[in-house]
């Protein structure tokens, strides 16, 4: 496995998307011989998924890798375009929207089959992220489509909930971040939740789980019945992938 989970897309100073992790995509492209990634973004709501694709290009084009980013939405055979792939892209938006379209389209085990048999490079940032888990229940977003699908990849035996922000907003009356968490652990108590902030992200590479970050936020790891647990980069959590749901 080769998986790069990031939290978001861009950070303050950034103007390509997935930047501030630009390092560990060259290092991962290097290690792998990647030069042909397929694009997924059909998380994408308010603007095109070509627009999309090239905007993952041109971060390709700024890291100065010779990669080449091609649309899922392009293929006239998606399954066939996962399986040819040397490496998939998953873009944040909405990870109701893309759960599902992943699901009609008979996609979720062609994408399992790619990363966990055949060590296909992944990478995801937000709802990209939030499909890796084993389910997209901690996920931001509304779910703005019907028959909505919960179960999704598993790469990762946990949930994580990205952009995750430790806040309280002044005049907003309702549930901070860190109490819709724990409300979804008084209902779901063996399953931890690991809020990773903006510009950070988890690296899973043959099996080894690591946190790091681009501006020196930890990760907060909620469980039930315990107090959250912040880790920094530094940090082993290789015990988040021995535990059982």
């Amino acid at each position: 496995m080769d998986i790069l989970l990031l939290s978001n897309g861009k950070i303050a100073g950034n103007t390509h998307v997935m930047e501030f992790a630009g390092d560990v995509i060259v290092e991962q492209v290097k290690r792998t011989g990647a030069k042909h990634f397929l694009v997924i973004p059909y998380a994408v709501i308010r603007s095109s998924h070509d627009d999309r694709v090239a905007m993952i290009q041109a971060t390709f084009d700024r890291l100065g890798l010779d990669c080449v980013a091609t649309g899922i939405h392009q293929a006239a055979d998606p399954v066939k375009a996962i399986e040819q792939a040397e490496g998939i892209i998953v873009s944040g938006g909405n990870t109701w929207v893309l759960n599902k379209k992943l699901h009609d389209l008979g996609l979720v085990g062609p994408l399992r089959k790619a990363v966990l048999a055949k060590g296909v490079p992944y990478i995801g940032w937000s709802a990209g992220t939030n499909i890796a888990c084993p389910t997209i229940r901690t996920t931001n977003d509304m779910p703005i489509v019907t028959s909505a699908v919960l179960t999704s990849l598993n790469f990762v035996p946990f949930q994580i909930n990205p952009h995750y922000l430790e806040a309280s907003v002044e005049g907003h009356m309702g549930e901070t971040r860190d109490e819709r968490i724990q409300e979804f652990l008084e209902v779901n108590q063996h399953e931890p939740v690991m809020g990773i902030p903006e510009g950070t992200w988890l690296q899973l590479l043959d099996g080894q789980l690591s946190y790091h970050t681009a501006n020196g936020k930890p990760l907060k790891l909620f469980r039930y019945g315990e107090e959250p647990v912040y880790f920094e980069a530094e940090q082993d959590i290789q015990f988040m992938m021995e535990i059982s749901c």
